[in-house]
């Protein structure tokens, strides 16, 4: 990798407060396009417009993202002198449709909380620790990166909050309902006496990693009955955000709760309470008591 290149992502992480996954995925892609046409601080125009070809097979949103790291690369590159040009006007620019999110029934949340609170309702500590973590996953709408790098002294003592550190190094209140309190409760005096500093430690002292809370839940829904492919740790995000909005959670709130930075994120949402909407227009609007023959 360049020296610009490097510069750019220790702005990122300094300025910006760049989270560790966000640093690595600019890393990848400015590499890739380091390889494909070599130092991008000083790569000509039309090497910059042949990446569109070195990325005709990739999906329409890996295309955006890409060209989306790029173009801020170069306006770093011509903010600090070292282009007179700013080629990303060569870029494609593809119409990404968001994808919108897996949504879970609340049939399938009740199966899959009746499955673990089968299995946690003795003292097994792994079984009273997946508890935990799925009520946090549900009850609290955690990103799994969040969830399993939680401190202990997290855990709220004298209010039901969480102090959760999220994207870029802010910090947010999360409220834990008192499921979740006694779950955390019953895991607080099972978990094993460690030095970690994570409430939910591995068996080195490390945190839980991702990839191992994405196996647990997996398994717990093939317990429970249900197709392991419809679960993961952001599904349950997603059921948390969606099944809010359904009970009529104000959007400006939903946001503050999930730690989006941009609204727009959190519109994606929306789509699941459609039939909701459409029925409070047609009994609250003017026009809904008007007979069709006035």
């Amino acid at each position: 990798m360049s020296a610009g290149t490097e510069a750019f992502l220790a702005m990122l992480a300094a300025e910006r407060g760049a989270a560790a996954n966000t640093l690595a995925a600019y890393r990848r892609d400015l590499n890739q396009a380091e390889d494909a046409i070599g130092d991008l601080a000083a790569a000509p125009r039309d090497a910059v417009a042949s990446l569109a070809g070195e990325w005709a097979d990739l999906a329409p949103s890996s295309v955006a993202r890409k060209a989306s790291a790029l173009r801020q690369f170069f306006g770093f590159a011509v903010d600090e002198g070292w282009r007179g040009d700013d080629p990303s006007g060569a870029l494609p620019r593809p119409r990404a449709r968001r994808p919108l999110p897996k949504v879970l029934g609340h049939d399938q949340i009740t199966a899959l909380f009746a499955r673990a609170e089968e299995e946690a309702a003795g003292d097994d500590p792994k079984a009273v620790r997946l508890l935990a973590l799925i009520e946090l996953l549900y009850g609290s709408g955690l990103r799994a990166s969040e969830l399993v790098t939680l401190p202990i002294h997290a855990v709220p003592r004298d209010a039901p909050f969480l102090t959760v550190t999220g994207k870029g190094g802010t910090t947010r209140l999360v409220p834990v309902g008192g499921r979740a309190l006694d779950a955390l409760a019953r895991w607080l005096a099972l978990r094993p006496h460690s030095q970690s500093r994570y409430l939910f430690p591995s068996g080195e002292g490390k945190p839980l990693s991702r990839v191992r809370l994405f196996q647990l839940l997996k398994a717990l829904a093939a317990r429970a009955g249900l197709d392991p492919a419809t679960i993961s740790p952001h599904v349950l995000r997603h059921a948390f955000a969606t099944h809010l909005l359904e009970g009529g959670a104000d959007l400006r709130v939903l946001q503050t709760l999930l730690g989006h930075a941009d609204i727009s994120t959190t519109q994606i949402y929306t789509h699941v309470d459609a039939a909701r909407l459409v029925a409070l227009v047609n009994s609250r609007h003017p026009l809904a008591t008007r007979s069709t023959s006035d």
